[in-house]
C-alpha cells in the first residue's frame, strides 16, 4: 500500500493507493492548519481503511512549488515515516499533479496548470498535449495574474488552484473579450489520488532503491 501526501498549499490532500486501486482519499482546504490536522487525519484514515501504517510499503509526497511551511510540514512527515523503514518515498510537484487530472486533449490549446501563491500571485506552468502525454512546454514561475494572462493573447485552458482574486481578474479579462476555459472545478483541485499515481507509474519504472527518503528536497519558485 502506498500512502500519498500533500500539504504543499492551502489544501491537504492524502491518499491510499495500492497500485491497482484508490483504497481512500480526504481532499480539504486546511487553510494554516496542516501540522494539526495532517497526522490524525492519516491515522483515521489508516485505521477506517482496516490498516495500520505497517501496511505502508511506499509512500508519495508533493514537494512544491507552494506554501514554504506547508511543504515543509507534509515532506518533513513522510520523511520520518519512510525513513525508519527504508521505505521508498517518491517525490512529485504540485504542478504535475494539478496536470495529470485533466483529460488530454489533442489541440493546440495551451494548458495552464497553477497553484496558489498568496499576495495575488500564481505559481504556473504551460502544458501542451503530445500524444497520451501532457508536456511542459514553459518551465514554473511565479507572477501575477495580470502578468500571467498578459502572456496568451489567444485561447487558453486553466486548471489547478485559482484564488477569488484570479477569479476576479479571469472575468475581467473574459469580459474584454479573451477566450479563457476553466477546468470544472472537480478537476482544478489537487488531490492525493493523482499523485499517487504519479508514484506508482515512477515505481514501475525505476527499482524502488531509486526513491530514498534522505533525498526528498521541497521545491521553492523566489519571486521575480
Amino acid at each position: 500500500m502506498l500512502l500519498a501526501i500533500d500539504t504543499a498549499t492551502e489544501i491537504l490532500s492524502i491518499a491510499l493507493h495500492d497500485g491497482e486501486s484508490l483504497a481512500a482519499e480526504c481532499t480539504l482546504r486546511a487553510g494554516r492548519q496542516h501540522s494539526a490536522l495532517l497526522a490524525p487525519l492519516i491515522g483515521r484514515t489508516l485505521a477506517q481503511s482496516g490498516l495500520s501504517a505497517d501496511d505502508l510499503e511506499q509512500l508519495a509526497v508533493s514537494v512544491g512549488p507552494g506554501s514554504y511551511t506547508g511543504t515543509r510540514i507534509g515532506v518533513a512527515l513522510a520523511k520520518g515515516m519512510a525513513a525508519p523503514r527504508d521505505l521508498p518515498l517518491i517525490p512529485a510537484t504540485t504542478l504535475e499533479t494539478a496536470i495529470a487530472a485533466q483529460p488530454l486533449q489533442p489541440d493546440d490549446t495551451p494548458l495552464i496548470a497553477t497553484v496558489f501563491a498568496g499576495r495575488n500571485r500564481v505559481i504556473w506552468a504551460e502544458y501542451r498535449c503530445e500524444g497520451d502525454v501532457w508536456i511542459e512546454r514553459r518551465a514554473p514561475q511565479i507572477s501575477e495574474w495580470q502578468a500571467l494572462l498578459a502572456n496568451y493573447k489567444r485561447p487558453i485552458r486553466l486548471c489547478g488552484e485559482i484564488s477569488a482574486a484570479g477569479l476576479q481578474v479571469i472575468r475581467q479579462a473574459r469580459d474584454a473579450g479573451a477566450r479563457i476555459e476553466l477546468a470544472p472545478a472537480s478537476q482544478r483541485i489537487r488531490r492525493a489520488g493523482c499523485l499517487a499515481e504519479i508514484a506508482w507509474r515512477r515505481l514501475r519504472a525505476r527499482d524502488a532503491d531509486a526513491f530514498p527518503a534522505d533525498r526528498v528536497m521541497p521545491v521553492y519558485l523566489q519571486d521575480p
